[in-house]
């Protein structure tokens, strides 16, 4: 699984972003590094905003608890997720995690 990072009730980790794919899902690769899908462009922000209304939907947060700290511009993104305990919080990622990899195979 990934490095996730925690920091009190605060969540960190490493995502690579895949904009303008089929559909949304979160999966992990083989390196074992978080893949995230996303059906908005990489232009202008939009799969920023995707990123962050992904994790906030799918783990039942404000989206003012997910915060992308680095990568605006680039496809590997560093995340820090807020707004629960870490431990429910990194059991959910790894719950999305491998609902998207039963999904491609």
């Amino acid at each position: 699984m990934p490095d996730f990072q925690i920091e009190r009730e605060n969540v960190t980790f490493w995502l690579r972003v895949k904009p303008r794919a089929a559909r949304e899902r979160l999966s992990l690769d083989p390196p074992s590094e978080l893949r995230l899908e996303l059906l908005a462009p990489p232009t202008e922000g939009q799969a920023n905003e995707a990123c962050i209304r992904f994790f906030a939907r799918a783990l039942r947060l404000p989206q003012a608890c997910v915060v992308i700290l680095s990568g605006q511009k680039a496809r590997r993104k560093l995340l820090r997720i807020t707004g629960r305990s870490a431990e429910e919080t990194i059991a959910q990622i790894k719950t999305l995690a491998a609902a998207g990899d039963r999904r491609t195979r």
